[in-house]
Order: structure tokens, then C-alpha cells, then sequence
């Protein structure tokens, strides 16, 4: 179907737009998708493989609610980094269309959205926005949900789960469901009452196959054998490594991914002897130039960050959740512009952003999880499979997993090659999972009946799929007898009433449970450990970090000395269900070494974690002390230690640091350099200006003294 021969049934600016991209033609689930009614806003699932055209559906029925019918669209995306991704393409698209997006703060309203016209947000803030309130719902007047199969997923599910059904049944609005994995698409759009869309289009051919030893096993044309082994180029032994000299052969990239962030980085680190031998000068210049640019995002390098930096000269890096922000960003950016030649990561990266590869290779198919170890399912190799191939620069891509016995090889045929994908199900069932979203039903005055609660969980996928009203029921009396019991809400015969407390609790976007705790610790007199503890030992905090000797020593000498201040034994285990409280002290001691000065990479090694998971348990700490501070002044008391421990925290520095931390440029090292050169305050800055300069740099001196002046 040509892109004129909709000429009339959308606002020609949308059909401008895709020809000016070079967009002439549609494929065909775009097609379908027109023919199924996406134009007359009929609601879509679209189940199709990646790049295969879903982003455009959505797009296109997003510009007509905002052109044609002068509404507003929202965009919902699982991950914060592929709603950005989004959101650029969808501002480049149409620069005219008043554009925003929100994916941060979780205690504001924005009330600045109103005035745009397509919006785009993480789920977690859009359900942050509903439960402070927002009065624009009714101008929405199309929907996108994308990565839909993240239904299935314990920690994400329940929410978009949730966010689905409600908008579903109160919008007045076209809904567009995406995913390139889901196996069970039709139930999943009878649930959402939608047409559906399936196709196996692909615009880049994808060969999938299996390696074993050093020969490539494609999957043949019909789908029913595997074809002769073909040997790969190179000389290594080693299948993985085999497969990057056969990349590198053709002048391609290579996406290799394993079950932990160990192997990636050992995986990584045995990749950048084969691709170092191929650089040339200029790639070897603008990889050292991205290498300082990596090694350098902390004040001081961590031993990762020194490692990362060391691969990346030879065009090879590691990518997993261990990685701070701006590395994983840079690297990303590399990739894209074929600096970087290839990437071990964990599986992570197939639900970011888009990164394709010619090659992709997933070399373990079983991980340790939990405390136990499972192999990958179908959905997600088939989403790690489906980076290979990029549209603008390949006529096919290559997607393998390894054989490591010919005994394995009919096993990986029948389950990941031809293997049917399974069905998205709810996790929706589970009593902790819905204590937070029953009381922001309450606080946001939603739904205020046990009825109205229980007839609208029926109609989530959960009572679509299992139809159990009696479990339902039987969660939602619990939930609410705790609620109830902890004062977050009242009861007046059948109506429930949220508490001051209550509304609060649900506005933070925190845990019930965590502000019970919360609430009880700040009855204690707490010093800064204690702070720490109150803040280590809540849901948002796990999974904690490994106890270490020191800790536990300390742990034991803290309660027997400090009876009156401790939080540690305010109730028992079964109060909080899963009950850790050494590893919550041991956290709590890190938190307390961080704002004491010790330095990033003492204490990554001393607590065995990693730069990105210190710097992600440094936010979630920063946003409970948040929330202490205003649950303490909801009830009247002091917060002034809670808001001086917050400040430390936040900058990780000693109490004598807080002056000089006021000001921009002056983070935790430079506020040291200065104060052990005796300028203790802003007031001293302004009287040693020349020795200031010295202590900074030219540069940075300027931009202090400019602030205290």
C-alpha cells in the first residue's frame, strides 16, 4: 500500500512527514493495521517483529487524535530510556506538534503538561500523576502502550497492568497495544477489545542459527531442518570469539550477550584482543577521545571504570546495570556510530533502547536468578534475537545461540529456533504487589468499596485471564484490614476513606509497608545510623548488599549499645514479611561510609557491587530520606537531622562540608580540596579568591566566585 493512497483519510501534515522521511510505502502490519481500522480509531494490538513498522501504527494514530480531532496522545513506554528514545523521533517527526516528556520526580504533578499536546512518560509516572491527579484525562484521545509483554514481568507488570486497565475504562480513547513477543496476541486483544494485528515482516532478513564448535548451523528457508554447518572465518577455538572475527570479516557489529555482568565484562575483555588488531588510526583516535570521556564521569575512576575505559580504545565495551548513566549513554551513542565494533551485555539491552547489530549472539542461555537457575524463556531470546539486522545497513542479520554438546543442538532447534513463544500472563495475583495500588485507589478516590475495587480488578488481565473472584476477594480484604490497622484508611460501612497520613503515603509513590516502617523508626531517637538503617531496612532499598565481617561486628555492638535510639528490632520478622536485618545494617553502614567520604571504588570493592548499583541505591536512599522528611513533618515532628542527613547523603560528605556544598561546581572532592586548605565556608571563599583559583583551576574558580559575588 503506497503512503498517497491514504491521501484524505489522515491530516496531510502526518502523510508529509513519512514521505520527507523517505517513507513511500507501508509494510505489511501497517498495512493490516490500516485495513483493521487503525484510521477509524479502532483500538490495535500489534504484535509484529522489531522493525517491522509497530513505532509508525502508533505514530500515526497519535498525530490524528492531535491533528484530525484536535485531542491530546500519551505515550507509555516500561523503561525511561526507551520513552526518551521516543520521544526524540516522535519531536523530530513533527517539530509543529507541542511535544513533552515526563519520566522523573514521582511527587509532582506537572501541571505544566496540560498545555502539550503529545506526551510521552514511564509508566511508573504516569501512575505517579494519576495518584496526585490530573485534569486533562478527558482531551486524551489515543493511547500507546508499548513493550506490552512486560505484563509477565513480577516487578513492572502489576503496575502497567494496572495503568491499562484503568485508562482503558475510563479514556474515551483509541488504545495501541505494541510487542514483538507475545504468545498468546489474541486474548490479549479480546482483553483490550481491540483488533489485532500479527506478522512475521521483517524488513532486514533475519538467518537464525546455532554454533557449535566453530561452524554456523542456519535454521533453512522452509523452517523445518537445519543446514549443512558452514565454518566461520577466523582461527579461534572458542565459539563466541569465532563469531566476532566472522563479524569483523564482513565489516559488521556484533551483539554478544551473557547471563551475568561478570561474564560480559570477561567476555569483553577476551572480544577486544581480536577487534584492537583491526582499528585504524582514526577509529583508534576517536576511541580514545570516547575512552577519557568514560573513564572520567566520577571524580575518581572506579576499578570499572578504569576497565571499561581500557576496552573501549579497542573498540570493544561491556554494558550492564553495573554501568553509571552517562557510560551506558555514551557507549550506546558509539555503537550507533560504529566506533564501537562490539558489545557483551547482559539481557538487559534488548529492552532499552533500539541497538541493532548485523550479528547477535547469545551465549548463555541459563542464569542464576533468585537463587535459582532457569533458562531463558522463548519471548526473551526472541527479543534478543530481534537486534540483528539493521534496516539502513543490512540485507539480513544473523541471530545464533551455542551448542555446547551435538546432543544440545535438537534441543535449542526445538525450543528457541522454531519454539512457539509464550503466552503473556498476569502477575497481577500477589498481596504485596497490590497493597500500594489499593491505597492509591482509595487516596485518589478512584474506587472507595471493597464492590468497586473487586468488579475492577475482574476486568484486569489477571480476572480476564484466571477469572478467580474469590482470590481477588479474599487479597483486597486483607489489603484493606492492613491499611486499616495502620491508619493509612478509614472505614465508614462500606466506604473507605484515606487518611491525611494515607493520601501522603500514596503521593510519595513508596510501599505501605515502607512507610509503616518508616513512621514507627521516627518515634525512636535516631542517630545517623540509625537514619541509615530506617532507610536501608524498607522495600525499595532491596536487594540488599552483602554483609560484610565489619558490619556484622558493628551490628551486634549497635544494639547492644544504643537500646534506646535503635530501630533494629521494632518488630517482629512477620510484621515485614521477608526480614533481613544484617544485610539492612550492612547497607545502612555503606549508605553512612558514603556520606563519611569514603570513596566510590573502596566501596564498591568492600561491598562487592558495582559504580551503577551504589549510584541507584544512592537515589532510591535519597528519595526515602525525601519521603522521612515529610512523613516526619505530617506528624509534627523535628526534621531538621533528617534534612541535614539528606543533604550529606545526597553530596556523601561530612557534616563540616554543608556550607560549601551550597554552591554549583563544588561537589564532594572539591569541597574537601577546599576545606583541608582551610577555606571552610562561602565566607572564606570570598576572602582568599587568588587562593581559591589555585585550589580549582582558573575555569571552575570563576564560576564560584561568581555565584558568592
Amino acid at each position: 500500500m503506497d503512503v498517497l493512497s491514504i491521501k484524505g483519510r489522515l491530516p496531510y501534515e502526518i502523510i508529509e512527514s513519512m514521505l520527507d522521511r523517505g517513507l513511500k510505502a507501508f509494510t505489511p502490519p501497517q498495512e493490516k493495521a490500516i485495513d483493521k481500522g487503525l484510521l477509524e480509531s479502532k483500538n490495535m494490538v500489534v504484535a509484529s517483529a522489531t522493525s517491522s513498522g509497530k513505532t509508525l501504527v502508533a505514530e500515526m494514530a497519535c498525530a490524528k487524535a492531535i491533528l484530525a480531532q484536535r485531542r491530546k496522545a500519551i505515550y507509555i513506554a516500561p523503561m525511561r530510556a526507551l520513552a526518551s528514545e521516543k520521544f526524540k523521533e516522535f519531536s523530530t517527526a513533527y517539530p509543529y506538534i507541542k511535544t513533552a516528556i515526563s519520566i522523573g520526580d514521582l511527587d509532582a504533578s506537572d501541571p505544566w503538561l496540560s498545555t502539550y499536546d503529545m506526551l510521552f512518560f514511564s509508566t511508573e509516572k504516569l501512575d505517579s500523576l494519576l495518584r496526585h491527579g490530573i485534569d486533562w484525562l478527558p482531551q486524551i484521545g489515543c493511547i500507546v502502550f508499548d513493550e506490552i509483554h512486560m505484563l509477565s514481568d513480577s516487578s513492572r507488570g502489576p503496575t502497567l497492568e494496572l495503568l491499562m486497565t484503568k485508562l482503558a475504562n475510563t479514556c474515551d480513547a483509541q488504545i495501541i497495544a505494541l510487542s514483538a513477543t507475545v504468545g498468546n496476541a489474541s486474548e490479549i486483544a479480546k482483553w483490550l477489545k481491540a483488533e489485532l494485528v500479527e506478522s512475521d515482516y521483517r524488513p532486514v532478513k533475519l538467518r537464525k542459527g546455532i554454533i557449535h564448535n566453530t561452524d554456523a548451523m542456519y535454521l533453512s528457508s522452509i523452517g523445518d531442518s537445519l543446514e549443512e554447518p558452514i565454518p566461520l572465518h577466523g582461527t579461534s577455538k572458542l565459539p563466541e570469539t569465532r563469531v566476532v572475527e566472522d563479524t569483523l570479516a564482513q565489516g559488521k557489529q556484533a551483539l554478544l550477550f551473557f547471563a551475568s555482568r561478570r561474564n560480559t565484562e570477561a567476555g569483553a575483555t577476551r572480544a577486544s584482543e581480536i577487534v584492537e588488531r583491526t582499528l585504524d588510526e582514526r577509529s583508534r583516535h576517536e576511541l580514545q577521545e570516547l575512552s577519557e570521556k568514560v573513564l572520567n564521569v566520577l571524580d575518581r575512576p572506579t576499578d570499572q571504570c578504569i576497565k571499561l575505559s581500557k576496552l573501549i580504545k579497542g573498540g570493544v565495551a561491556f554494558h550492564h546495570a553495573g554501568l553509571l548513566n552517562a557510560q551506558r549513554t555514551y557507549i550506546e551513542d558509539a555503537f550507533k556510530n560504529n566506533m564501537i565494533k562490539v558489545i557483551c551485555a547482559t539481557t538487559t539491552l534488548a529492552y532499552g533502547v533500539n541497538m541493532p547489530a548485523h550479528t547477535v549472539l547469545v551465549r548463555d542461555i541459563s542464569r542464576y536468578d533468585g537463587g535459582a537457575s532457569g533458562m531463558l524463556g522463548v519471548n526473551e531470546v526472541t527479543q534478543l534475537f530481534g537486534r540483528a539486522g539493521r534496516p539502513q545497513y543490512d540485507k539480513e542479520g544473523r541471530a545464533f545461540v551455542i551448542a555446547s554438546s551435538k546432543e544440545r543442538i535438537e534441543e535449542l532447534y526445538r525450543g528457541y529456533l522454531t519454539g512457539d513463544l509464550e503466552p503473556v500472563e498476569s502477575s497481577l495475583g500477589i498481596l504485596p504487589v497490590l497493597r500500594t495500588h489499593i491505597l492509591a485507589f482509595v487516596a485518589e478516590r478512584f474506587l472507595n468499596t471493597k464492590k468497586a475495587m473487586l468488579d475492577f480488578l475482574l476486568k484486569s488481565l489477571y480476572g480476564f485471564q484466571f477469572k478467580n473472584e474469590q482470590h481477588i476477594s479474599n487479597i483486597i480484604d486483607e489489603i484493606l484490614e492492613e491499611l486499616v490497622g495502620w491508619e493509612f484508611v478509614t472505614r465508614k460501612g462500606d466506604i473507605y476513606v484515606a487518611t491525611k497520613i494515607g493520601k501522603r503515603v500514596s503521593d510519595l509513590y513508596i510501599d505501605p509497608l515502607s512507610a509503616r516502617w518508616i513512621i514507627a523508626s521516627l518515634e525512636k531517637k535516631l542517630d545517623v545510623v540509625g537514619v541509615m538503617y530506617m532507610i536501608a531496612n524498607t522495600l525499595e532499598m532491596r536487594p540488599y548488599v552483602k554483609a560484610t565481617e565489619e558490619a556484622e561486628e558493628m551490628y551486634v555492638m549497635y544494639r547492644n549499645m544504643n537500646k534506646e535510639s535503635a530501630v533494629l528490632d521494632a518488630y517482629d520478622s512477620t510484621d515485614y514479611g521477608y526480614y533481613d536485618p544484617l544485610r539492612a545494617f550492612s547497607t545502612a553502614v555503606m549508605l553512612n561510609e558514603w556520606m563519611s567520604e569514603v570513596r566510590e571504588n573502596e566501596i564498591v570493592k568492600k561491598y562487592s557491587t558495582t559504580p551503577g548499583a551504589l549510584y541507584s541505591k544512592l537515589n532510591n536512599a535519597d528519595w526515602l530520606a525525601y519521603a522521612a522528611i515529610e512523613l516526619s513533618t505530617l506528624l509534627h515532628r523535628s526534621a531538621h537531622d533528617l534534612i541535614e542527613a539528606r543533604v550529606r547523603l545526597r553530596y556523601g560528605i561530612k557534616e563540616e562540608l554543608l556550607d560549601l556544598i551550597r554552591l554549583e561546581q563544588i561537589g564532594r572532592v572539591r569541597a574537601r580540596i577546599l576545606y583541608n586548605n582551610g577555606i571552610h565556608s562561602v565566607a572564606d571563599i570570598r576572602q582568599n579568591k587568588s587562593k581559591v583559583v589555585t585550589l580549582l583551576g582558573k575555569e571552575i574558580a570563576e564560576r564560584v566566585l561568581a555565584q558568592v559575588e
